[in-house]
């Protein structure tokens, strides 16, 4: 397989994404895990469960398509959850996720957050390389995690 021409261009969140937000992540889930109903309300209402309280949700383009997204939802004061990330299963392997985690990173950074934590599981061993590549540690999973197929928390501190 070739390689796609590098360079992502990564815009915010609009109505018309909405669909490539669900179908991306939907993917991705139903490959490794079965769909929760925590995902399925993010994912049916990014409006609601993400921005409204605050947080964003970008997208990778490729031209036109979306071909990547990610989200990040606060969970506390100066901590924001990455959540939702997502590359095209036939792009992936092409270092899209790491423009991606470049460029939330230096968002975070210029916003003044603190602590950039995700949820993941250790059978993902390509994403997790990726986050311990930008710096995320490991850190103990809270008895309250709502992802039922957590089984590893990580955070990066700003």
């Amino acid at each position: 397989m070739s390689n796609p021409a590098r360079g992502l261009t990564i815009v915010p969140f609009s109505p018309q994404y909405r669909r490539a937000f669900f179908e991306l992540n939907k993917a991705w889930l139903d490959r490794y895990f079965l769909l929760e109903p925590y995902d399925i309300e993010v994912l049916g209402n990014p409006e609601e469960m993400v921005i409204g309280p605050g947080g964003e949700v970008y997208f990778g383009k490729l031209g036109e398509e979306v071909v990547a997204t990610f989200a990040l939802t606060p969970r506390a004061e100066g901590v924001l959850e990455l959540n939702k990330m997502a590359v095209r299963e036939d792009l992936r392997s092409h270092g899209f996720g790491h423009e991606l985690m470049a460029f939330l990173i230096d968002l975070c950074g210029q916003r003044g957050t603190r602590v950039i934590e995700l949820y993941s599981h250790t059978r993902l061993e390509s994403a997790l390389h990726l986050y311990r590549k930008f710096g995320f540690v490991e850190v103990p999973l809270p008895e309250d995690c709502v992802y039922d197929r957590a089984d590893i928390r990580m955070q990066l501190a700003l």
